[in-house]
């Protein structure tokens, strides 16, 4: 697979200044010859080759914006921290993703949709679980600040009650009443029983 530099990484060179001109030379050199190294690790790290690529282009963005003037040297340790917190985010991403179906199967009582969300036999129940999932995410952008912010802490955060007020900055009480409040609303709003 042969790896460039993302266009929104390119450094936008001044005409007329060589250095500049030589840096991003350099800083494209650099990204293309650490990709596959870098996606390998990525690979391991995710289990999935399209995350591992989102989260190395990720990481060379974020070194080409942030650290593209910092003398080549210098890059190698940027480029793989950055690549680990890209993994890590990832990572973050899925567990977040995953919980919520999760919530969502609980919630559903584990009717077939929900297992369909999990375990896709086919494609078609693939778009359906999909279309589910996006649903599930709409709805709880519906909802109010504070029941979101409990709801999602609660789930997807796994936070239990005590760190959830301490997180929202308010008493154990109005933490339940706004996360009880969510789950009643996301029902309505999903028509779930």
């Amino acid at each position: 697979m042969a790896w460039h530099m993302p266009d929104q990484a390119r450094p936008r060179a001044r005409t007329g200044n060589p250095c500049l001109v030589e840096t991003n030379r350099e800083l494209e050199a650099f990204l293309r010859n650490i990709a596959p190294r870098a996606f390998r690790i990525a690979r391991f790290s995710l289990r999935d080759d399209a995350d591992a690529r989102d989260a190395v282009q990720e990481a060379m963005i974020r070194l080409a914006r942030s650290y593209g003037g910092r003398p080549a040297n210098e890059w190698p340790p940027l480029f793989y921290a950055i690549l680990r917190n890209c993994v890590h985010d990832e990572q973050r991403g899925k567990q977040s993703r995953g919980r919520l179906i999760t919530w969502f199967k609980r919630m559903s009582g584990g009717d077939e949709v929900a297992l369909a969300i999990d375990q896709p036999a086919s494609a078609a129940q693939e778009i359906e679980s999909e279309q589910r999932l996006r649903q599930l995410e709409r709805a709880i952008a519906l909802l109010p600040e504070r029941q979101r912010e409990a709801f999602l802490l609660r789930n997807v955060e796994e936070l239990d009650v005590a760190a959830t007020a301490k997180a929202m900055g308010c008493s154990e009480g109005s933490v339940k009443t706004h996360y009880s409040r969510a789950v009643h609303a996301l029902r309505d709003l999903l028509g779930e029983p």
